[in-house]
């Protein structure tokens, strides 16, 4: 989770979000040598030394043709190759259906039958000792470690976003309309989100918190849950 004064990404607990952290660390570099190719080349003509003038210069125009494209083809390829590795939903062993509410979350594992349960935020009276304020819930989804899970999205009265920023998922929940993701919890772990679109008055008490424990765990978790 997020922490006071902090400037990197969150710990990535999924491979999406190792991905997503190493492409913007690309792209940052690539935007560093551009400002600094702009910088120098400012400082030359502004102190003088780059006063030489010409009309034609074909060598010129062609490396500021063919630098453009390269920069744009190196952004470019691992962007797409990100977008269609999140948009790949392969043999997931668990599908999760969320719903998103005035100010709560719903969530149905359609794979299990009779669990459903809604998910509210702990009020900050009744928050235990060492708990995280606005961002606790009364129960948590609760999911295997290294298991692809779906994740269906959808909104019962306004749009709403389904968004945990470790696992690397954001996804629009629209009244009237199933979206879908997926993410793998590569480690054991809680792991923090908020509902990431403007839903009302109370859109900043709408937290999520998705818990990441072993198969074995989940399969207990989920017959205590079930009637």
């Amino acid at each position: 989770m997020a922490n006071h004064s902090q400037f990197n990404f969150q710990d990535a607990a999924s491979p999406i979000m190792e991905e997503l952290i190493k492409f913007h660390d690309h792209a940052l570099m690539v935007a560093l040598a551009i400002c600094s190719l702009v910088l120098y080349m400012l400082t030359l003509t502004l102190t003088g030394k780059l006063t030489s003038s010409t009309v034609d210069a074909q060598e010129i125009e062609v490396i500021w043709t063919i630098l453009p494209a390269a920069v744009l083809i190196m952004l470019a390829l691992p962007s797409l190759q990100i977008l269609y590795m999140m948009d790949e939903v392969n043999e997931p062993i668990l599908t999760l259906k969320a719903i998103g509410h005035q100010w709560y979350w719903t969530y149905e594992y359609t794979d299990l039958k009779d669990l459903t349960f809604d998910s509210y935020m702990t009020p900050t009276t009744d928050l235990p000792l060492g708990h995280y304020r606005l961002l606790e819930v009364d129960h948590r989804v609760v999911v295997p470690t290294e298991a692809p899970v779906r994740v269906i999205v959808t909104a019962d009265d306004v749009l709403h976003s389904w968004a945990v920023p470790s696992l690397g998922v954001k996804t629009d929940a629209v009244p009237g309309r199933l979206n879908q993701t997926s993410f793998t919890a590569s480690r054991p772990g809680v792991f923090y989100g908020q509902c990431s679109e403007i839903c009302g008055a109370n859109h900043s008490y709408m937290p999520i918190v998705v818990e990441s424990v072993p198969l074995a765990c989940f399969e207990n978790w989920s017959s205590m849950m079930t009637p």
